[in-house]
């Protein structure tokens, strides 16, 4: 884990593989990262066979309430993980994504300087 962190309530992480989270990254309550998961074909599970693939969450990242983020993700800097979302894929940096399964809606730019949330605007900047 990086610096600056912040887990709400609830948050759990299936570290059977290494999940490595950026400086400054934020997770919103009942979020769950697991790395860990089982095959496909019903023999391989009837043998308890089991897999684990490292998550990479990037600087930055905001991830909101009740998101699960499954094996092998990576989520590039700067990105926002909407509230609910299945992480599946790769997301890139610097976009707001959302869904199940969770896919990039957005980039982040200059409309985000001028508004925090909604047609809320930022007074900081005057």
């Amino acid at each position: 884990m990086g610096r600056g962190i912040y887990i709400n309530a609830f948050m759990s992480m299936v570290d059977d593989a290494e999940i490595m989270i950026g400086d400054y990254a934020m997770f919103g309550p009942n979020v769950t990262i697991a790395t860990a998961g089982h095959p496909i074909l019903p023999i391989l599970r009837e043998h308890h066979y089991t897999y684990a693939i490292p998550v990479h969450i990037g600087r930055n990242v905001w991830v909101g309430s009740n998101v699960s983020i499954l094996p092998g993700v990576t989520i590039g800097d700067n990105s926002v993980i909407g509230a609910g979302s299945v992480v599946v894929d790769d997301i890139p940096a610097n976009v707001v994504a959302a869904g199940v399964p969770c896919r990039p809606v957005r980039e982040i730019g200059e409309k985000d300087r001028e508004y925090y949330f909604k047609n809320r605007r930022l007074d900081v900047w005057e």
